[in-house]
């Protein structure tokens, strides 16, 4: 037998090896494009008339104060250090359940409410005063279980949204998730859509709904899967950045920007895409 008749099927096997991996990596690039283009465009942001430094200096000078629920998870202290940083805002307060401790002497002037989430109402004094409220408080099932998880991501954020609105609150801004809908069949999506609706009744006179896909960050908390999924999203996101997953930097300064822009809409819900597409206004 030659080596050429040996080889020819070899060769025959390979094509149709390197054929099948091409249409393979296409339909995966496709399925990935459509993602990146599933969301709605709907949401429409005024065009920027001016950089970020006179945005800021412009809203600076209106004396603005702030509070952030959550400061503790990886969203609010990562939006914490983004809104020091810029410093528009004249006083800002951290809403939780524990005093944070900071080295950083740019957080001195923070100031801080320990509460009680059980027993907010006897720390209403705590959300009086703000003129924007930004909402990052949340649990696992897995870490509080679900009746934990439904009291911390609905019923502490909702009352704490209705004490903030009773102290004088105009504009509050929640953290929520992709897909989040009120008649879903998954738990997560069903408790994060109920909350955005309950929310919606208060009747804030802007109410900004933020829904990031999958949070690019090291969290200091372990969460295996989220670890997984971050692993495996890692190479995705370079190539499709808003098919899966979102940088959690693109998220807050998303939420910053478009506190500085004067919104359109009463109350306004801002994609996967359009997050990553405002937070890239902060780059600039």
């Amino acid at each position: 037998m030659s080596l050429k008749s040996v080889m020819k099927p070899l060769d025959c096997s390979c094509s149709k090896i390197v054929g099948f991996s091409t249409i393979l990596v296409t339909l995966i690039a496709a399925v990935f494009h459509h993602l990146e283009n599933l969301e709605s465009t709907d949401v429409t942001f005024p065009r920027m008339t001016n950089d970020m430094k006179t945005l800021e200096e412009n809203f600076r000078q209106k004396n603005k104060s702030c509070f952030i629920l959550g400061a503790s998870g990886e969203t609010g202290k990562e939006l914490l250090k983004e809104i020091v940083s810029r410093q528009i805002f004249s006083r800002i307060t951290l809403i939780g359940r524990r005093q944070l401790t900071f080295e950083d002497k740019a957080y001195e002037n923070v100031i801080q409410e320990v509460v009680d989430f059980e027993k907010l109402d006897d720390y209403a004094a705590a959300f009086q005063g703000h003129d924007i409220g930004y909402c990052c408080l949340g649990t696992t099932k897995a870490k509080a279980g679900t009746e934990g998880f439904i009291r911390v991501d609905h019923d502490y954020v909702l009352k704490s949204a209705q004490l903030a609105k009773d102290g004088g609150c105009s504009h509050f801004n929640l953290e929520s998730s992709r897909g989040a809908d009120k008649n879903s069949g998954f738990l997560y999506l069903r408790v994060k859509g109920e909350v955005e609706a309950d929310i919606g009744e208060l009747g804030f006179e802007r109410y900004s709904i933020f829904r990031p896909a999958v949070l690019m960050v090291d969290r200091q908390e372990s969460r295996p899967a989220e670890w997984l999924a971050r692993k495996f999203l890692a190479p995705v996101s370079y190539f499709f950045p808003t098919a899966l997953s979102i940088p959690i930097k693109s998220l807050v300064r998303a939420m910053v920007v478009n506190t500085l822009i004067e919104g359109e809409k009463k109350v306004e819900i801002i994609e996967n895409k359009a997050i990553y597409n405002l937070g890239k206004i902060a780059e600039k």
